[in-house]
């Protein structure tokens, strides 16, 4: 089955990748395109040179879509292999079924061998254990008390805030925020650095900077308590404590295998690392999963699976009370574009799923949640999400109000009820993908 060209564009690295291979996308720069039934697209792009770029897609890669192209660019995937998948996405006749050409066969046979192997070592690994699990018990446990001192010096850093009030917070600026975090840095706390520097963005931010200023001490304190009481705590709930914390964990859940439809691909960015969140729906279980990937600054993590489509595949969940979070075990079929539809509920059903999950999870922004049957609508300077057969809305967050993806939102809806796919928290909805009404395929809001 053929991707549609939103799916494939969906792959592009940033805007310029996307227009770059939008140029590309037709039959004009190509010669010897092919594809094989095995997940194989190939094709040579004329280029500033004398010989044409040699290209070639494996489609049916267990973590998305894997590139190989001759061109000099750095980016993956580069403008050529855009072109080439939107050629593919095309007519058939323009990119047929044949046998690949040597450099692309041996490209793909050469990748699928080592990754073979590395399945093969990673078993072989798990199975003899750790090399001296004396030695990680006595690491973790010295992790452990420069965390809990990390925290306790964190409490008393809260407290004399407060002591001495909350002004003072607007008038020591950013620094004292910094010099914090770079404390609990050096404590191996990751999570609780990440939160003390969300902390120096608020004061002066706003009218009322002072009350979520307040609300977020409080929010750290609790994590704070959490870990220093951790042994009173439930399982489920010490999960996640540790998992915010920042202590590394593995996915130990039982495999569920599923077909799962791609919900979501969005990515966020700082100057160190680029998170890529991709949201699952299961469509036998009912379960929403979510699949986080890593890549250095600049740089596109490398799990790609775009808006629409379906794999028959395996995913095991991470330990913690009420977590959604997951990782990608064993494939067994390429993705593929699929008709299905995760179910919806209203506005209300939707604030009330957030509120359930906060027992579990104290510190959750969000949660995942598919609207059913919502108008988008202004609300002042602000829009929302209004129910169509009802009374009740849910405000749009902030950040979704200045992205591009609401007035595509907009233009799907016309005014009509659409499904709507986002993250339902405490800031409001954000938006990710939405359907009409009646047939048509899902259309990525980020």
């Amino acid at each position: 089955m053929r991707w549609s060209a939103d799916q494939v564009l969906a792959l592009a690295p940033d805007a310029s990748s996307r227009k770059a291979g939008s140029k590309l996308g037709a039959a004009g720069p190509w010669s010897e395109a092919g594809s094989s039934g095995e997940g194989m697209v190939w094709g040579l792009c004329k280029g500033s040179g004398s010989k044409p770029y040699q290209t070639v897609v494996d489609i049916a890669d267990a973590s998305g879509p894997a590139y190989k192209c001759s061109c000099p660019s750095r980016k993956f995937p580069c403008k050529h292999a855009l072109g080439l998948l939107l050629l593919w996405a095309g007519e058939d006749s323009v990119v047929p079924s044949s046998q690949p050409p040597d450099w692309a066969g041996e490209w793909i046979e050469g990748r699928r061998r080592r990754a073979t192997e590395k399945r093969a070592a990673g078993a072989a690994g798990s199975s003899s254990g750790s090399g001296d699990p004396e030695a990680a018990r006595r690491r973790a446990e010295r992790r452990a008390e420069r965390i809990t001192a990390g925290a306790t010096e964190l409490e008393q850093r809260l407290a004399d805030l407060l002591r001495g009030g909350l002004a003072g917070a607007e008038q020591a600026g950013y620094g004292l925020w910094e010099e914090m975090a770079a404390r609990m840095v050096d404590a191996q706390a990751s999570g609780l650095a990440a939160r003390v520097r969300e902390l120096g963005a608020i004061p002066s931010s706003g009218p009322g900077w002072p009350v979520r200023l307040l609300e977020e001490c409080a929010l750290l304190h609790l994590l704070d308590q959490g870990w220093l009481r951790r042994e009173r705590l439930p399982d489920g709930l010490a999960a996640t404590v540790r998992s915010r914390i920042g202590l590394p964990a593995s996915a130990d859940g039982p495999p569920v295998r599923d077909r799962w439809l791609v919900l979501s691909q969005y990515d966020t960015a700082d100057a160190r690392l680029t998170t890529r969140r991709i949201w699952l729906y299961g469509a036998e279980s009912a379960r929403t999963a979510l699949l986080l990937s890593y890549g250095a600054a600049g740089r596109a993590p490398e799990l790609a699976l775009p808006v629409g489509l379906a794999l028959d595949a395996e995913v095991s969940a991470y330990p913690g009370a009420g977590q959604v979070r997951a990782a990608l075990g064993e494939q067994f079929t390429p993705p593929a574009p699929a008709a299905t539809r995760p179910p919806g509920v209203t506005p209300a059903q939707a604030a009330d799923r957030y509120g359930e999950a906060l027992r579990d999870d104290p510190w959750l922004d969000s949660v995942p949640v598919t609207l059913d049957r919502v108008v988008p609508a202004p609300d002042g300077d602000s829009w929302q999400l209004a129910d169509a057969d009802g009374d009740e809305a849910l405000p749009l967050t902030p950040a979704a109000r200045s992205r591009p993806g609401l007035w595509r939102l907009v233009a799907l809806s016309g005014g009509a009820p659409v499904k709507v796919f986002g993250e339902c928290g405490h800031r409001g909805f954000t938006p990710l993908t939405a359907w009409p009404e009646g047939p048509g395929e899902a259309v990525s809001l980020c």
